[in-house]
């Protein structure tokens, strides 16, 4: 009942998919993911390439299933990314990302194998992501956390499908089986999941931190341009607020600052942080002075997801968050998303 197009081609039992969140779908989530029959991908956009090999090379330690690994074109040391990707593709089944690579990087990872699943949140995005090699596309509604678009997972979904040939997995507003057996009677091939993942026994975000999530409601997630001058929705705190009063100028000073600490963080160079904040502009709709201000995001999630201060960073999270309760382990939670799917389907099918 629960087999389809994304569970043919990456090899899992379930279609559903946990995305690579920043600073939390490390080795231990992603594993816990594939062994319960999901498909997990690592955060290697925050990794450098010694860090995201060791992460691998922990996952595949552990398990024999696939699984895959989220990039972007414009962070430091992205080449070095490619090239370990491209080292494991025994068990790196795909790889997820924005609009980063191009059609020659792409063209490497399938003639390597390499399943390519970019996530986009405008139909012509998605046209633009089939056209360059995309297997498949995960389309994130307004819905969603970090940084999204305008247009509702319900509105955004039937686009996607109509305009492209290859199969679409939903994002934006998930977080049971209720939502898997919707998003296949829209047609989807699957779903595609952070904050429910985000808020389990296995994710290594701290607790004071995961608190402040289930104790938001749907109305305390709210979409900000302030922090990179892109939208993105993220739990509203007092970062969020003071953010939000800031004048521009402030909030350049305040990325380049955050920026200067990522580079302490990470061992970036200034001259590749330059280099990354031009290629990210050159690649994306950003201006040159939004991806200096992008110099905050990192800092700030990795105060609330790393440190475990949520006061003094931000929250990215989808609207989701406010219908959480609780903190299952994986296993429990992708069973329970599993049998109440069957258990709509099979009720939509005898009706």
């Amino acid at each position: 009942m629960l087999t389809t197009a994304l569970t043919e081609k990456l090899g899992c039992k379930y279609p559903i998919i946990q995305t690579a969140m920043g600073w939390i779908a490390d080795p231990r989530l992603v594993l816990a993911t594939t062994e319960a029959g999901g498909f997990g991908f690592l955060a290697g956009a925050v990794m450098k390439p010694d860090e995201l090999e060791e992460a691998i090379l922990a996952v595949k330690a552990e398990t024999d299933q696939c699984f895959g690994v989220n990039f972007h074109m414009f962070q430091p040391s992205a080449t070095e990314i490619v090239e370990i990707i491209l080292k494991h593709v025994d068990q790196v089944q795909a790889i997820s990302y924005g609009r980063g690579p191009d059609a020659a990087t792409i063209k490497r990872f399938k003639d390597a194998g390499v399943l390519c699943v970019p996530t986009v949140g405008a139909v012509k995005h998605a046209v633009k992501a089939v056209a360059q090699g995309a297997d498949m596309v995960v389309i994130q509604g307004s819905e969603g956390g970090g940084h999204t678009g305008t247009v509702p997972t319900t509105l955004l979904l039937p686009q996607v499908i109509d305009a492209v040939d290859v199969p679409v997995i939903a994002a934006g507003g998930f977080r049971d089986g209720r939502g898997l057996a919707a998003a296949l009677a829209f047609g989807a091939a699957g779903i595609a999941m952070g904050t429910r993942f985000l808020l389990t026994q296995e994710s290594p975000v701290p607790m004071e931190t995961k608190d402040r999530y289930l104790s938001a409601n749907v109305n305390q997630i709210p979409v900000s341009k302030q922090v990179d001058g892109m939208p993105q929705r993220m739990v509203m705190n007092e970062v969020l607020e003071d953010l939000e009063g800031a004048s521009k100028v402030g909030l350049l000073l305040r990325g380049i600052k955050n920026g200067w600490a990522f580079k302490k963080l990470t061992g970036t160079s200034v001259v590749a942080m330059l280099k990354s904040a031009w290629t990210m502009s050159r690649k994306t709709d950003m201006n040159i002075g939004q991806t200096m201000m992008s110099g905050s995001a990192p800092v700030l999630i990795q105060r609330a997801m790393v440190q475990g201060k949520p006061d003094e960073g931000i929250l990215p999270s989808g609207q989701v968050a406010g219908l959480i309760e609780d903190i299952p382990t994986v296993n429990d939670l992708i069973s329970k998303i599993v049998s109440e799917a069957k258990g709509r389907l099979t009720a939509i099918a005898t009706k």
